[in-house]
């Protein structure tokens, strides 16, 4: 007998029309050295449009930032963005990091109001930059800087209701920014009435859609919460059980990444930022299904 199957394939092949970023942390020992250089070797032949490199509350990463975002524009040709925040810092002492930035190389900053290192409410140093909205006026005053700024499509914790969150990204773009990058969600309906709703308030800048794999249920579930992020009923219920099975958990995490990106597509989308936690097998893989293949491969083929 033979079984009629109904609508599209199982895996359509996608074109590779589709932009992508990657994000990384700077190593703390010599051998989380070796992983991220890994992992940037691994990603950089798909021909990233930027990576960017995380800060940590107080700038307490602020060396290892500069170096690893240094060493990228150094030894690779990929764009290189450094993340910088108002926490704990003078105007003073953020001036000089962003100068010494551009004297660097770095045309790109990823500017944050950033956390305080301790989880409590936010407080702006009596001589640094209020928000984000300040940073970047202050960013465009010291050199003409491409500037990415966070976008939340469940809203921030801090903001009063999702409408306030959206005219602080709206202040964000209007005072420089050239595109936003969201925090991570699971549900791709989320980020997609966000993208419209930021549309309708006015916000023409690029929304790009912050990619999580899931490495640890526990941990994604702990930086949810700190964000304002919401983790849906089925996601734990994905993972159970595979607490001592990692290759099967990274290939459940693969899939989750692959069907949240394959349905965003659907849905017009075509950038992606994703979060790689220095790690570069899931991204790889689901950037390969976004149709995105290494640059020579792909030219090669194309003789």
């Amino acid at each position: 007998m033979t079984i009629k199957t109904a609508g599209t394939p199982l895996l359509d092949t996608l074109p590779g029309d589709a932009e992508i970023s990657f994000e990384f942390f700077p190593p703390k020992t010599d051998k989380m050295e070796q992983t991220l250089w890994s992992a940037i070797e691994t990603l950089a032949p798909l021909a990233p449009r930027f990576v960017s490199v995380t800060y940590g509350a107080g700038g307490s990463t602020r060396e290892r930032t500069h170096a690893t975002v240094e060493r990228i524009v150094r030894e690779t040709t990929i764009p290189a963005a450094a993340h910088l925040t108002c926490v704990e810092a003078s105007r003073e002492e953020i001036d000089e990091v962003a100068r010494a930035y551009w004297a660097a190389g770095v045309r790109h900053i990823v500017a944050l109001r950033g956390d305080t290192p301790t989880g409590g409410p936010y407080v702006p140093h009596k001589d640094g930059y209020e928000n984000a909205v300040a940073l970047v006026k202050g960013l465009k005053d010291i050199a003409p800087f491409e500037i990415s700024v966070a976008a939340y499509p469940e809203g921030h914790p801090d903001s009063a209701d999702k409408a306030a969150d959206l005219d602080n990204l709206k202040r964000k773009i209007d005072a420089g920014a050239d595109r936003a990058i969201t925090q991570f969600f699971f549900e791709p309906d989320l980020f997609l009435r966000f993208r419209d709703d930021a549309a309708a308030a006015g916000i023409k800048a690029d929304i790009l859609p912050g990619i999580m794999p899931v490495m640890s249920l526990a941990g994604v579930t702990r930086m949810a919460k700190l964000g304002g992020a919401s983790v849906p009923e089925w996601l734990p219920a994905l993972f159970e059980g595979l607490d001592d099975h990692p290759d099967a958990r990274q290939l459940v995490a693969a899939t989750v990444m692959a069907e949240q990106c394959r349905r965003l597509y659907a849905g017009g989308v075509r950038q992606f930022h994703f979060y790689t936690l220095n790690r570069a097998e899931l991204a790889y893989a689901v950037c390969h299904m976004l149709g995105k293949r290494p640059v020579g491969a792909a030219q090669e083929a194309a003789l």
